[in-house]
């Protein structure tokens, strides 16, 4: 296989988009306002003959920004300490510029054009890393401002599930309660997912496209 087989592959079957699965763990539900205290991407690949899985992985625990609203539901939520020097943590800054790097690095080899977030429930985890980049003054963000794909809305379209837990466990997938909302865990299984689900999709025929027939549907009946 080579590298510009596959990565023509990857570019066309998201126009242009470079798929990266994310995951975040917060001092509570505003991006504006909430700390970010850990963070997790995978990147994906696409194989020569059009399979999708996970490729490179990167993580963080990070450290409060100044002046961070810690909400204490969602402390114990997660179990994060967030001043435990056992956690290792690094600054947003430090965290996204690692990140971005990687990301870039791949859409360069991927010959896409913008990275784009997937995520479970996508909207919250997009809006704490654009609310982090701007607050670390981050001007190369390789991600589309507003586009996502979300595995919630995937997954109860072809598995009957939104949430991620039950979709994983549907879809025949492991998955430990136990090791749930640890950013890295959630993305891992995040990913896994929607490699599950885009590789079904091939797999019933609905990539690449071809000359789909449209369903016909019945009239509604008439009240007259």
């Amino acid at each position: 296989m080579t590298a510009t087989a596959a990565s023509i592959q990857l570019h066309e079957r998201f126009r242009g988009y470079y798929p990266v699965v994310i995951d975040v763990e917060t001092g509570g539900f505003n991006a504006r306002t909430d700390a970010l205290l850990e963070i997790a991407a995978i990147t994906l690949k696409m194989d020569r003959n059009g399979w999708l899985s996970p490729d490179q992985t990167f993580h963080f625990h990070v450290s409060p920004f100044e002046g961070a609203n810690l909400e204490p539901a969602a402390l114990a939520f997660t179990g994060i300490d967030p001043y435990s020097a056992l956690r290792g943590a690094v600054s947003e800054h430090e965290a996204l510029e690692q990140i971005f790097k990687g990301i870039r690095k791949g859409l360069k080899a991927n010959q896409c054009q913008r990275a784009i977030v997937v995520a479970h429930n996508a909207t919250f985890d997009h809006g704490f890393v654009m609310a982090a980049a701007e607050r670390s003054g981050i001007k190369r963000n390789p991600f589309h401002p507003f586009a996502t794909f979300d595995t919630a809305t995937l997954a109860g379209l072809a598995l009957g599930q939104t949430v991620l837990a039950k979709a994983c466990k549907t879809a025949g997938m492991s998955f430990d309660n136990k090791e749930a909302h640890s950013a890295l865990y959630d993305t891992r299984k995040t990913a896994e997912l929607f490699c599950l689900i885009v590789n079904r999709w091939k797999e019933l025929g609905g990539w690449p496209l071809g000359q789909m027939e449209t369903p016909a549907f019945d009239a509604p009946a008439s009240s007259e």
